[in-house]
């Protein structure tokens, strides 16, 4: 079947050949005969507070000149290096680094232009002063606000009516289009559709036959559905809300200019549409056996819009992004909106532990759902949440290694820097990927050490964004200060590239590199550090097993095992030393700690990412589909019967509250003795073949006055914490006492601040456990979100001690992870097996084993029981769900308590023979240790 690999843009674009434009990729050599006129204003051109701007040209105007190129590496004074347009290989591959920037969007000359009105980027406000008062002398001047140029329709005509072809983009997400083709390229993805947007603006397209043929040829040709949507709704959704909101918070910069509230309300209408056209588009083409897999923060919201209009559906979701933790997440006034859409998903997907983490820890503090180390448990579902690296493709970076270009680079810089030792660097210029930082740490490094000043060269290599901030300035002024200071006629410390450069230039310089330093305050993989990893085995250089300097604040830096140089990018001083370390390293050393990263790169490649993917999300479908409710059969109580007749040692492991009896919760007092139920487990006990325990999370002491006067039966209170066996008068203490004792200890000043902030909460302390009641709270609103904190902060705090807090219906139960009633069920069977060993009749302790339950605890002994009747340790074993939640039991019950006990009943009434009678009045003592 098909799968559907939603992303924001899509791999193929369209370009227009309008006339007198030159083509796409045509050399920079090819110079048009005359020159442009330079722009200037016609007399009746208003006065405008801005610069003046040329995109109200029609048709948009052609470039006609390019400067010459003297040299290929110059600083930010010099001319820019000529980028050939050709992002993708012939076999489709990524063919430029993978992070490469993208231009922006409608602000290419052969495609059309948008209709959105943006509101004035961030950058404005700062300079918002300066602005306001120039506007109020040119109001002294009799000179009126401007008018906002406005497109003639001619320009939506030239497109209407223009040529057009389909193109590689180079827009989007590289790593993702690689793992793709990769995947593809060794059998392990078979049939899959793009789906996306054309990566520019339509609304000059609508009604035309242009658009429908473009989609029609990329449908047929390419596998690729076009998502369409006005360019009003793609810019707020792009350009603001997903790079002015989104962006900063997954990277720990919150938004705090006085506009962002504003960004925010006025951006996250048009998010939603984006969205929603993506679902719809999916819709429409899904059939039954497709997968969906949808990609990044772009798109959160899809995932829960697809799961409303088809339950059924194989979602899955993976954020290449980093996950911020609560506190951070928290700020978004649409929080709830985004979690949940993402939770309409199977499978989630994150880089790395710690953000898989930051997910489920935020979903358990805003949505108060119970989080597990596999997952969140909703209340209809279960999803499943993994940490899952992606990586690149070596056989396609080997292949284009080998290009002559390359090799023409090569030999380039080695006449170039020769004797120089060659620090790499290539990023982003924003605020999340450390420029300054890194350029800061070198001018301390060379402070620090003058020996190696003429002897090594800074390449830092700047991908532009789409809009002007202060950091260029300062990155320009501290490049500047550096140059000028040591620099000389034969000798430029840094040199610095305010331009992205080709991929043969790219790959040489990673080549040859001694050392490549990377300084994000926050990133989700890098994988430019996975490219020079893979191009530093000496195979087209003579520099071979260079030093990687990585900030410890990227995904990246978990997979490597400290192999790394790892550094803050905060801490200048440790940068620069890690730069000395990387430099002066000797060749024993560099070879080891290149070996074992580069071993961890070939592991964590993008074919595997892509097909380990899949494989998780087909194998959580099946068991999730298999634990739905609704796909889970009734008990047949005439199959019941006759497993219990051909089994003759019987276990039944048998929940209270809410199977046996209908009480509500644990805290609640217990009102009368439930004398049916007593009953029903004597009759059961007449047959000595029937062993039986009941399972609760109720103190010991409660559990022995309920059931006196059942003897031959066992206990597990405390789910699991304490075990009193059949016929003993004593109870067994499963949990470690002192461990007990010293998280309970930890958490007292925890849970006493939450309650004194809680009025008409309570805190229950048993012997293993501690509950937070605030059903009774006189805010219950309040109560609930102080519940929620609770909760995360203890599962922050105190996961090494082994304890874990979950949120319940007016409480939150803090209960220790080791023991549970699961762990007392295997007690249970093991002490069964000491007892009761096989013989020439019994080939196991227990040939059936039956287990009853209604709430969540009970979900680790149903899969317990299961896992033995798989294994062939049980002949039968029937696990029965009275919820109608998604379970692991292998049938339900509709009937609650009393289908139970009629079940039980019915089971009781099967003919005993008077070998194998039991008297009512006679007790089989265990051996047992004192509490």
């Amino acid at each position: 079947m098909t799968v559907f690999i939603a992303s924001i843009f899509l791999p193929k674009t369209v370009h227009f050949n309008l006339p007198g434009a030159r083509p796409r990729g045509a050399s920079a050599s090819q110079k048009p005969a005359s020159k442009p006129k330079k722009w200037k204003p016609s007399p009746d051109t208003p006065p405008s507070l801005f610069q003046p701007t040329h995109d109200h040209i029609t048709p948009p105007h052609t470039p006609t000149e390019d400067r010459k190129h003297h040299d290929h590496w110059t600083n930010e004074d010099g001319l820019k290096v000529q980028i050939p347009q050709m992002p993708f290989s012939p076999d489709g591959g990524y063919r430029a680094p993978i992070d490469r920037s993208s231009p922006k969007w409608g602000g290419r000359l052969d495609q059309p232009m948008s209709r959105a009105n943006s509101p004035p980027p961030p950058s404005l406000i700062d300079s918002s002063r300066a602005l306001n008062q120039k506007a109020r002398e040119m109001g002294r001047q009799g000179i009126t606000q401007p008018q906002s140029l406005v497109r003639s329709e001619s320009h939506d005509r030239v497109f209407a009516h223009a040529d057009w072809k389909i193109v590689s983009a180079d827009q989007g997400n590289g790593g993702l289009r690689n793992a793709a083709v990769a995947a593809a390229r060794d059998g392990k993805l078979e049939e899959y559709t793009w789906i996306g947007t054309l990566g520019m603006p339509t609304d000059a397209l609508q009604g035309t036959q242009q658009l429908q043929d473009i989609e029609d040829r990329l449908a047929t040709e390419h596998d690729m559905l076009t998502v369409f949507c006005s360019d009003k709704d793609f810019d707020g959704h792009y350009s603001h809300f997903c790079k002015q909101i989104l962006w900063p918070v997954f990277h720990y910069q919150i938004p705090d200019n006085p506009k962002s509230k504003a960004y925010e309300d006025h951006s996250w209408k048009y998010y939603v549409n984006v969205n929603q056209a993506f679902a719809d588009k999916i819709v429409k083409n899904w059939k039954k056996g497709d997968t969906v897999w949808i990609h990044d923060y772009h798109l959160l919201l899809v995932p829960g819009m697809i799961r409303k209009k088809i339950p059924e559906a194989k979602i899955g979701f993976f954020l290449h992004v980093a996950f911020p933790s609560s506190e951070v997440f928290r700020c978004l006034a649409v929080r709830k909106q985004l979690l949940e859409g993402m939770l309409g998903a199977n499978l989630i997907g994150f880089q790395i532990r710690e953000y898989a983490r930051h997910f489920l820890q935020t979903c358990s503090r805003i949505l108060s759902v119970e989080a597990t180390p596999d997952g969140l448990q909703l209340e209809d579902r279960f999803v499943d949440v993994i940490h899952l690296p992606i990586g690149i493709d070596p056989v396609s970076l080997s292949r284009h290694r080998e290009e002559s270009g390359v090799k023409h680079w090569l030999d380039i810089m080695r006449e170039r820097y020769a004797g120089k030792k060659l620090i790499v660097a290539r990023d982003k210029l924003d605020h999340v990927r450390g420029v300054r930082q890194k350029l800061l740490s070198y001018e301390m490094f060379l402070n620090m050490n003058p020996e190696w000043r003429d002897k090594v060269v800074l390449i830092q290599v700047a991908l532009s964004t789409s809009e002007k901030s202060e950091l260029d300035a300062t990155v320009s002024d501290i490049v500047t200060r550096v140059n000028s200071t040591w620099a000389n006629l034969a000798y430029q410390p840094v040199v610095y590239l305010k331009q992205d450069i080709d991929y043969a230039q790219y790959l040489a310089l990673v080549s040859i590199a001694d050392a490549l330093m990377i300084t994000s305050q926050r990133e989700g993989m890098n994988l430019t550090s996975h490219e020079y990893l893979f191009c530093q085995d000496g195979k087209f250089s003579e520099k071979k097993h260079g030093s990687l300097i990585l900030s410890e604040f990227t995904g990246t830096s978990s997979l490597f095992s400290g192999n790394e140089l790892s550094v803050n990018p905060w801490d200048y001083r440790a940068c620069a030393d890690a730069i000395k370390k990387a430099l002066e390293m000797d060749g024993e050393e560099k070879e080891r700690r290149w070996k074992k990263l580069y071993e961890a790169v070939n592991v964590h490649t993008g074919s595997h990412w892509f097909s380990e993917f899949m494989l998780r999300l087909d194998k959580v479908y099946e068991e999730q589909h298999s634990r739905d409710q609704t796909a889970v059969p009734r008990l047949s109580m005439s199959t019941l019967l006759q497993q219990y007749q051909r089994t003759e040692r019987r276990l039944f492991i048998l929940d209270f509250e809410g199977t046996l009896v209908s009480w509500g919760p644990v805290n609640q007092i217990i009102p009368v003795s439930p004398q049916r139920t007593l009953d029903v487990l004597n009759d059961l006990l007449l047959d000595e073949r029937n062993t039986i325990y009941v399972m609760s999370g109720r103190r010991p002491e409660e559990l022995d006055r309920i059931f006196r006067r059942v003897p031959n039966l066992g206990l597990i209170a405390e789910s699991g914490c304490y075990l009193k066996d059949c016929g003993s008068n004593t109870w067994t203490e499963m949990a470690d006492s002192n461990k007990i004792r010293s998280w309970k200890s930890s958490l007292q000043d925890i849970m006493t601040y939450y309650l004194e902030r809680t009025p008409g909460a309570a805190i229950e302390e048993r012997r293993c456990s501690l509950v937070f009641h605030y059903k009774s709270a006189d805010d219950y609103q309040t109560a609930a979100t102080q519940a929620s904190d609770l909760a995360s902060h203890i599962n922050d705090a105190c996961e090494e001690q082994r304890v874990h807090a979950i949120p319940m219906d007016g409480c939150v139960l803090v209960e220790p992870i080791d023991w549970t009633k699961s762990t007392a069920a295997q007690r249970i069977f093991a002490d069964l097996q000491k007892r009761m060993g096989p013989d020439e009749k019994h080939k196991s302790p227990v040939d059936f084993l039956m287990v009853i339950g209604d709430g969540r605890d009970d979900e680790k002994v149903f899969k317990w029981a299961n896992q033995m009747a798989m294994e062939g340790t049980v002949q039968e074993v029937v696990t029965v769900s009275l919820g109608n939640r998604n379970t692991e039991a292998k049938a339900t019950m509709t009937q609650g308590v009393s289908g139970v006990l009629a079940a039980l009943q019915k089971l009781s009434q099967v003919v005993v023979p008077a070998e194998h009678q039991r008297r009512r009045s006679s007790i089989s003592v265990l051996p047992s240790s004192n509490m």
